[in-house]
């Protein structure tokens, strides 16, 4: 009886082992330091995050994960289901994307290889975060002046924050434009041009190639367009 149940066992873990997915992106990676502990692969479908892909780490801390990937979208890994605290936000693409972190210090600063539209999306959170940087300087400033009443002050910072406003629009669209052929831009166009015209959401969806008007940001991004118009 015992020997039919070991079989049994056996035979249950031989076909899950054999059941793992498969899909035409692979994550890969290391998380140095990680000794137990449970990696996520997620994504949103409609408007609830779902799991595709997980992976359990007892004693080794590199991981495989996978997903079939219809057009590029952005997924989350994370540790141990925790989307909060620790995750790495990252756009999955067809192909081997490596990802290489700390555990100590997981998702601050992860080391990601392999999708381009992430190499892109890199690029443009370095010149947005000095951006940010710029705008917490003039809160910073508008708030001494408003403490002391410096009224000449207040009306330069607050043009100078429009001018400041205005680069950052323009640059925005400008970098979708340039990387019209990527997913990436209808999800800048999405996330990151809420203060445009519509006359520039116009300008970069219609630099769309057609490969990225069809992918589910691109058509995301006209949807978000015809209820612009409709208004």
């Amino acid at each position: 009886m015992k020997k039919i149940i070991t079989l049994l066992v056996l035979s249950i873990l031989i076909t899950a082992c054999s059941s793992k997915k498969e899909g035409n992106m692979i994550v890969k990676g290391q998380i140095k330091g990680l000794k137990k502990g449970t990696l996520y692969l997620q994504k949103m479908k409609d408007t609830l995050l779902v799991s595709v892909d997980s992976v359990n780490l007892i004693g080794s801390d590199q991981f495989i994960l996978t997903d079939d990937v219809k057009s590029p979208v952005l997924y989350y890994l994370t540790f141990d289901g925790n989307t909060t605290d620790k995750r790495i936000l990252f756009f999955g693409e067809e192909g081997t994307i490596t990802i290489n972190d700390n555990v100590d210090k997981f998702g601050f600063t992860p080391q990601i290889t392999g999708s381009k539209n992430q190499e892109i999306l890199d690029k443009y959170n370095k010149i947005k975060s000095k951006f940010q940087d710029q705008r917490l300087d003039f809160i910073k400033k508008d708030f001494e002046a408003k403490k002391t009443n410096d009224q000449e002050l207040i009306a330069q910072l607050e043009k100078d924050y429009k001018n400041l406003a205005k680069r950052r629009v323009l640059f925005t669209t400008n970098f979708a434009l340039t990387n019209a052929d990527y997913e990436v831009a209808p999800y800048i166009g999405l996330t990151e041009m809420y203060d445009a015209s519509l006359k520039m959401l116009d300008t970069v969806n219609s630099s769309l190639s057609d490969k990225v008007k069809s992918s589910e940001y691109g058509k995301r991004f006209q949807e978000y367009l015809n209820s612009i118009k409709k208004k």
